[in-house]
């Protein structure tokens, strides 16, 4: 599934296609995703400017508007192996391509989704007091996810650290790979409980989870299986991952082989020398 660095280089490569252009249809050749595309998605879109692209966890929001006013959003996930492309009409839909958003000037936002567990949905009020936005945590590479924020929600938690790094009501956005990843780069054992963090141990990992993420969008995210960005490439951030994929291989900073285990029906990747 993309995670939080996917979303955000796929948000980076639309974003200037979109901004401030007009909107004349959207195309809905299979409303059945996640949740049912709504049937009035393109009469509420239509004729409506662009006014943002912005992410919020691993949701892209296209706000729409007139010269005067904000009139609704479109809210857009990817689930496991949706993406979306800038394409134009000479490039036929195919089985896959469920969501034509047409521009215009004849640019399209072309939304491509095998398994089909992705949304388009259409917001009137306020995105981020949607049902889907309302009780996610803070953004972590925002200033409101810092070593004292993170204490605070460690405090009496016995659950093991990389399950409470996922969990998108402590923190977004910070997937299987790169909890893995963080955590490495911490040097902190995934199954160490969050009340056994020193709080030398959460400002690196603050740190480090920051780094991380920084890091996974300059390589333009990871690639596993279906994501590609808004021109069709894969990312590279896995070709130099510490642990992510790694089970058996040696550790690149110690040579032990990283070793495996299931946490949460997810699997983790950890060096247990580097680790502990």
């Amino acid at each position: 599934m993309p995670e939080l660095p996917e979303v955000e280089t796929t948000r980076r490569g639309i974003a200037d296609h979109l901004l401030q252009s007009s909107i004349k249809e959207i195309i809905v050749r299979n409303p059945a995703l996640r949740w049912p595309v709504p049937a009035d998605l393109s009469q509420q879109a239509a004729n409506q400017r662009i006014l943002s692209v912005r992410r919020r966890a691993k949701y892209i929001l296209l706000e729409l508007g007139t010269e005067t006013k904000a009139t609704g959003t479109i809210l857009i996930h990817l689930g496991m192996s949706g993406s979306l492309r800038i394409l134009t009409e000479a490039f036929p839909a195919e089985k896959h391509d469920h969501i034509d958003l047409v521009l215009q000037n004849g640019i399209r936002l072309r939304y491509r989704d095998p398994r089909r567990f992705g949304a388009w949905l259409w917001i009137a009020g306020n995105p981020l007091t949607h049902p889907l936005l309302a009780h996610q945590g803070p953004e972590p590479l925002s200033a409101d996810f810092n070593a004292t924020y993170l204490a605070d929600k460690l405090v009496n938690k016995r659950t093991a650290i990389k399950q409470l790094i996922m969990d998108n009501q402590l923190v977004v956005g910070v997937g299987n790979i790169y909890a893995s990843e963080s955590l490495f780069r911490a040097r902190i054992n995934p199954t160490r409980t969050g009340m056994s963090l020193t709080p030398t141990d959460i400002a690196v990992l603050c740190e480090q989870i920051k780094a991380t993420l920084l890091e996974a969008i300059a390589a333009g995210g990871s690639t596993l299986r279906d994501y590609v960005d808004s021109d069709g490439k894969a990312g590279y951030f896995m070709i130099n991952s510490y642990v992510y994929g790694r089970a058996g291989q040696p550790c690149r900073i110690c040579g032990t082989p990283i070793n495996q285990l299931r946490q949460g029906q997810r699997a983790t990747f950890y060096c247990p020398q580097c680790q502990n």
